[in-house]
């Protein structure tokens, strides 16, 4: 069975920075794209960053030049560098891919929380 684990979450104040990691595991063959989401307290769930399985990213404009999405395909393992953090970006952050077992579907995992908070 699939799992995506996020990790790397917490609290961190305006200006900082923090690393997101997001683990696939559970008989997976293939994985293209992964994708970093995130949702914020009464807000719809936003798409922030993409990354094929080739490494052609894609980001959200409130995020582009602060945040970095990469994979590495050996250890089906997504990234979210986040630099220059702002309150408004205080969400949980989902990790989302397309996975191949027997089949190909779409992954979500649990969440983690990010606080960005003097």
């Amino acid at each position: 069975q699939v799992q995506l684990r996020e990790s790397g979450g917490g609290l961190v104040q305006p200006g900082g920075s923090l690393r997101l990691s997001c683990a696939a595991s559970g008989g997976i063959i293939s994985i293209n794209d992964m994708r970093w989401y995130r949702q914020a307290p009464g807000k719809q769930r936003e798409l922030v960053a993409s990354i094929t399985h080739d490494g052609t990213t894609n980001y959200a404009d409130s995020v582009k030049g602060r945040f970095a999405i990469s994979r590495e395909n050996a250890k089906n393992t997504v990234y979210l560098q986040m630099n220059s953090l702002k309150p408004e970006d205080t969400a949980v952050y989902y990790c989302n891919a397309n996975i191949r077992t027997s089949a190909w579907s779409n992954y979500w995992g649990q969440g983690t929380q990010v606080t960005v908070s003097s």
